[in-house]
């Protein structure tokens, strides 16, 4: 099988590569996330003037014709710089939502304005008691004449704060945990009875706990199928998955680079301490982790097209083994660093959080490792 990226992947590679080098080092990344907005849109404008958020769309759909893959480039050289900015829930995952069971109208309005820039999303999914179970759901939606009145409840909604709608999963029939009954909602932010609230992440991002109160949506705001969008859920989910890993690898390449120059000017005994055989050993460990963790996301990536069965139980194959491999790379960093790695004084610390978060979103490594199982 052929694993080289096309001459255009390779272009935004290297552009992407640049931006992130020359625009998102790390004190501007650290000025950025202290800030009281915590993001910087003017690289979210950039980032859709050099077609970046357009390109996992197909040219129907008002995109240029990438797909997966091109989200994997795109979150791996975010990893790198650990970029803040909401591709994923904005173009992964609301995108997903509307390529897959969008109706024209939805994808007319709701593309467009992904690929332009002007319109930022959050995916909604995640509920207080929900525990990774996508059809775990107390939000509700119920039919009012011409639309549905949301009730509920999302927590840690990533992006929230800077969003200007909501993809929300609430359920339309069926009990708490029916796989029927799921379905899918745009929802603007702004909307009566949409309560937030804000907070920075332990990662440098902000996140909402989201509280829909009474909120009226007409019936367009509908995404696919009433009570049967689980599957499609899923679906995005597992694009989310193969999506997050890209990101880890990304981050997981910067910290051992990091990790390895610091061994070469940190001295113990008079001598650098990358010259110790003991922490040579474990440099080429963390290495050999990201190595595996990047053939994994490559798989994992490739087989987003799959039958459902085998996309889900390489998405969490990939998930698992590159959530033991982030704890690994980013705990050996740390030890390696030393007191210094505990600090804010160096970018380590930020690459540890992060590595770290990525293992809890969308289902960590002992809930992907049930469901691997229970495929098999």
């Amino acid at each position: 099988m052929d694993f080289n990226f096309t001459e255009e992947q390779e272009m935004v590679r290297d552009g992407l590569s640049r931006l992130v080098r020359e625009q998102y080092d790390w004190e501007t990344r650290r000025g950025a996330v202290e800030s009281d907005a915590g993001w910087r849109p003017e690289i979210w404008a950039q980032l859709a003037e050099l077609g970046i958020l357009g390109m996992p769309f197909s040219e129907e759909d008002g995109g240029f014709g990438g797909g997966a893959v091109d989200a994997m480039i795109v979150m791996e050289e975010f990893g790198k710089g650990l970029v803040v900015e909401p591709f994923l829930p904005t173009v992964v995952c609301a995108g997903g939502f509307l390529k897959h069971a969008g109706t024209d109208a939805q994808k007319e309005e709701h593309i467009g304005g992904i690929v332009d820039g002007s319109r930022v999303y959050a995916f909604a999914y995640a509920e207080p008691r929900g525990r990774y179970d996508l059809a775990d759901l107390q939000t509700t939606a119920k039919k009012d004449g011409d639309g549905y009145v949301l009730n509920g409840h999302k927590a840690v909604v990533v992006g929230a704060p800077w969003a200007s709608h909501l993809v929300v999963t609430a359920r339309t029939s069926g009990g708490q945990r029916d796989r029927d009954g799921v379905s899918v909602f745009v929802v603007a932010n702004d909307a009566k009875g949409v309560v937030r609230r804000d907070y920075p992440t332990v990662d440098g991002r902000r996140a909402s706990e989201v509280y829909f109160e009474n909120v009226s949506v007409p019936t367009d705001a509908l995404i696919g199928e009433e009570g049967g969008a689980l599957p499609l859920v899923e679906q995005v989910a597992d694009e989310a998955v193969a999506a997050l890993c890209a990101e880890a690898c990304g981050a997981m390449k910067v910290a051992h680079a990091m990790t390895v120059d610091y061994s070469r000017q940190r001295k113990q005994f008079g001598v650098p301490i990358g010259k110790f055989q003991v922490l040579q050993h474990r440099m080429v460990d963390m290495f050999t982790e990201y190595e595996q963790s990047v053939s994994m996301t490559y798989l994992a990536t490739l087989k987003l097209d799959a039958p459902e069965k085998e996309r889900k139980r390489t998405a969490s194959a990939a998930k698992v083994r590159i959530g033991q491999a982030a704890r690994f790379v980013g705990q050996e960093a740390i030890q390696i660093h030393g007191g210094m790695g505990m600090t804010d004084e160096l970018a380590i610390g930020s690459y540890f959080k992060r590595l770290t978060i990525l293992n809890s979103e969308f289902g960590d490594v002992d809930h992907h490792m049930k469901r691997h199982i229970k495929l098999a």
